[in-house]
């Protein structure tokens, strides 16, 4: 539990807020308290994605199921506010540690304990399956240990029998070495892959390892549908019960029935000694404002005075009824008081929300369409040849999802020369006959990698031959590292590694003829070059080293406003 930082909100519509709880690739949640006085845990999406449709419609699926799913094992929904920013949910406040901060604090939980948190969490997952609902996303991270047993939480990618998936064809949901085989490689999502997660996570729980070990995401995916779960040196038979749940067919795996029927065990998880003492490892939660702020959680004179002050029964407040499509919400003198802006401190860009690959960078690729293939919009065909097209903005808006993604060749000659490939195909042409890019190390060139600073070069082959400067064509370059990086550190969340789906910091749109006459390249250098802008807001770039892996470099088509461009290009590098 952390200290409020002087951006943060002294409340969140009606609820005063304590301390910092933890942050993901959604957003932050707090620490709060309501009206009468009950601890609530509220997170709030972040300003930089509430945008971002996909990023809403998973906030408003989850407060759903939250909603809907009334179990022993999770959390209830208490209040939200989902009709527009900011986005938020208030849930009851589950005292002690995640699963993965006890074994990280304590290490490998002994047989007998894993045996009783085996069948605890087998329960929990029959409750929310009765509700026609799973999780998608069961791992360390999501289990806190509390004094009446085991809770599950975030169902931010949770699936009810009748909703439709929000993921693309191609895209997996869940958390790498914690996703089963046929989710994987074919999306199909149910029961069974819940229990292959509850598998991986009782691996971790009995060695303290990853399950199928770690690195890049595609090779702990890979791990994952062609290797067995790492079960080494724990109890035969708990070893047994494992690979059961991790076996690569869903057909071949336990229900939660039958794995609580092998567990055998006799006597409650919360009289397990072992478990007791992981309850006790998470920060006691002040009871009301006065506490947090002698405890150092609050800073004194938080807020604004009038924010300061606790709600009464008549300040306009409307708590969340339980109601089939029943959106919960403040009457209008309470919306009032919801979430300030943030402060203008300026953060680190927070650029993306589901967990990719932590590799190492790459260096020079150049990349040539085929000669002679037309298509897509040609300013050289301009009749007038003259540079007449309208300026362009002075930066391109960071509004949308991008699932555009570049690796590092799996071929080890490639990967000596720093060559790669992207997973997604252009929106657009460029024009001209070939558009040629390419990536090095600005301070060595000779480098696979880039160390500290990317040279990023563009041009259009060929364009000096023509015998007038062709109309402008703009270009917006944008560089996005593997994960999305959180807004106060500029690195990576600790916790939570998660897929970047933004378009990255990007470069004043410039217009790709401006060396025309020699057939140069226009030339531009990250970090120096690039900036991200949403929301009305402007954050700088990170230096590389604060996300080793492969770093994503697209190539946008400016063609009117802010939000007016497309994909024409894309390419990468490796950071070691």
């Amino acid at each position: 539990m952390d200290a409020l930082r002087p951006q943060d909100p002294a409340r969140i519509g009606a609820h005063a807020l304590l301390a910092r709880i933890g942050a993901g690739g959604m957003g932050q949640v707090y620490l709060g308290r309501s009206p009468g006085g009950r601890l609530v845990a509220i997170k709030v999406i972040k300003d930089e994605i509430t945008g971002h449709p996909e990023a809403l419609a998973r906030f408003r699926r989850e407060a759903e199921t939250v909603r809907a799913v009334r179990s022993a094992y999770t959390a209830n929904l208490i209040d939200a506010h989902l009709d527009a920013a900011p986005f938020w949910l208030a849930t009851e406040y589950v005292a002690g540690p995640t699963l993965s901060g006890a074994v990280s604090g304590r290490g490998a939980l002994p047989p007998e304990t894993c045996r009783a948190l085996f069948a605890a969490l087998a329960e929990a997952l029959a409750s929310v399956h009765a509700y026609g609902v799973t999780h998608r996303d069961l791992k360390p991270q999501n289990i806190i240990l509390s004094t009446q047993g085991p809770q599950l939480i975030d169902f931010g990618i949770a699936r009810g029998a009748g909703h439709t998936a929000l993921t693309r064809t191609g895209v997996a949901p869940g958390t790498p070495g914690f996703t089963a085989p046929e989710v994987l490689l074919r999306n199909e999502v149910g029961a069974a892959a819940d229990v292959f997660a509850l598998g991986a996570t009782l691996a971790y729980a009995a060695t303290g390892r990853s399950p199928f070990g770690s690195g890049p995401m595609d090779a702990v995916s890979y791990r994952a549908v062609h290797e067995p779960v790492d079960v080494a040196g724990v109890e035969p038979a708990l070893a047994a019960l494992i690979e059961s749940c991790a076996a690569k067919e869903a057909a071949d795996r336990p229900s939660p029935g039958e794995i609580i029927a092998r567990c055998g065990v006799t006597s409650a998880l919360t009289e397990d000694a072992f478990y007791g003492g992981l309850t006790g490892l998470g920060a006691a939660a002040p009871r009301d404002l006065p506490t947090a702020v002698a405890a150092g959680l609050v800073p004194q004179g938080h807020g604004q005075p009038e924010l300061a002050q606790q709600p009464t029964a008549g300040a306009g407040y409307v708590p969340t009824r339980a109601g089939a499509g029943y959106v919960p919400t403040l009457a209008p003198q309470a919306q009032v008081n919801t979430l300030r802006r943030r402060s203008r401190r300026t953060p680190w860009l927070v650029a993306g929300t589901v967990a990719l690959v932590t590799g190492l960078t790459v260096a020079l690729t150049l990349q040539l369409l085929p000669d002679g293939e037309e298509g897509g919009e040609n300013p050289s065909k301009n009749p007038s040849g003259s540079a007449s097209a309208p300026k362009p903005p002075a930066y391109i808006e960071n509004d949308r999802v991008s699932r555009d993604f570049w690796t590092l060749s799996e071929d080890e000659t490639e990967a000596l020369h720093g060559k790669g490939q992207c997973n997604q195909v252009a929106e657009e042409r460029p024009p001209g006959a070939d558009m040629q890019v390419s990536v090095t190390d600005a301070d060595s060139p000779d480098s696979a990698t880039v160390a500290r600073r990317a040279k990023i070069e563009m041009r259009i082959k060929y364009a000096e031959l023509n015998e007038k400067k062709p109309a402008p064509y703009y270009v917006s370059v944008g560089v996005k590292p593997p994960h999305d990086i959180d807004a106060e550190t500029g690195r990576p969340f600790e916790d939570l590694l998660t897929e970047n789906k933004t378009i990255g910091y990007t470069s004043k749109p410039v217009d790709i003829y401006s060396k025309w006459k020699t057939g140069g390249y226009v030339e531009l250098t990250y970090p120096d070059d690039f900036e991200s802008h949403a929301a009305g807001r402007t954050w700088p770039s990170i230096p590389v080293r604060n996300d080793p892996g492969d770093w994503t470099v697209l190539f946008y088509h400016v063609k009117g406003g802010p939000k007016d461009y497309a994909s024409i290009m894309c390419s990468g590098f490796r950071v070691r």
